[in-house]
């Protein structure tokens, strides 16, 4: 049997490391890695020249414009990347009748109440960044191609630069640090959401209908950035004091959502996941960063 070929853009990344990492648990699949140095996606033709070329069974789109407070001031390039180019990877994705795995952002909603958001209502997002995804989320689902996005949170990998390597850093470097307790959410381990990438492909049949779906991901649990903070620093053995401050005296330029807990029930039931709690996973994550 032909092995099913996996494209996974802005490969460079978390979580496209992380999947580069796991892709030999999975030999019925024959993985390319690009990012923007192979392929500019934002250039329609040169994804199509690729595609041409080189027809895949599934491509997970990682690549995105992460600078969220930049986003701010450079709202062209952010769409540009987070939406224009998603209309290009559609039309790719068709040609080859290919599965689009696309992952989107708790950036979405407004994170103004205390209830976690589910896959199927309303968006509204409060930033460029967030603007940006929701856009790209919209053009996927009124293309014509077979796609798959998830949401999530919070990520962090023993790849690239995150929130847990910045705490571990800074930590070790001061006595004291400020960390806002005023927004909630879920960690999510890279690792883990690869992994439940990797679980979902295998469902795609090519002689289906078109389908569009969109879930949401994230370890189970949550907690504030400051208890975030406050774990890490403990299972280094760190000796830092944090305090815990509001997000007011830490002014960004684009607004933080106060609670962006997302529902992870859809894709759970329907493809029986079984979601780490983000405690455990981090100091998975943590024992595997001190190896290295």
């Amino acid at each position: 049997m032909d092995k099913k070929k996996v494209l996974v853009t802005g490969a460079n990344g978390q979580l496209g490391s992380e999947i580069r990492e796991l892709s030999s648990q999975y030999p019925q699949y024959d993985f390319t890695y690009v990012d923007v140095e192979q392929i500019d996606f934002t250039k329609g033709q040169e994804i199509e020249n690729y595609v041409m070329n080189n027809p895949v069974d599934i491509i997970i789109n990682c690549a995105a414009y992460t600078a969220v407070d930049k986003a701010e001031d450079d709202r062209d390039t952010a769409f540009l990347i987070n939406a224009v180019a998603l209309d290009y990877l559609a039309d790719a994705a068709i040609s080859c009748n290919a599965l689009l795995v696309h992952i989107s952002t708790d950036y979405v909603f407004d994170g103004s109440r205390n209830i976690p958001f589910t896959a199927d209502e309303p968006t509204f997002p409060q930033s460029v960044y967030g603007e940006t995804k929701d856009e790209g989320e919209k053009l996927l689902m009124y293309s014509d191609a077979n796609v798959v996005i998830i949401r999530t949170s919070w990520l962090y990998s023993t790849y690239g630069h995150n929130f847990v390597k910045t705490i571990k850093k800074l930590g070790s470097e001061r006595n004291e640090l400020k960390v806002v307790f005023d927004q909630v959410g879920s960690p999510t381990y890279a690792r883990d959401l690869a992994k439940a990438i990797l679980e979902i492909i295998p469902h795609y049949n090519k002689n289906e209908a078109v389908r569009k779906e969109i879930y949401h991901y994230t370890n189970e649990g949550v907690c504030s950035w400051y208890d975030f903070a406050m774990h890490i620093l403990r299972h280094e053995k760190i000796e830092c004091k944090v305090k815990p401050v509001f997000s007011h005296e830490f002014p960004t330029r684009a607004p933080r959502p106060h609670f962006s807990v997302l529902d992870k029930a859809k894709i759970r039931e329907e493809y029986n996941l079984q979601i780490p709690h983000w405690l455990d996973s981090l100091d998975e994550m943590l024992d595997k960063l001190g190896k290295q």
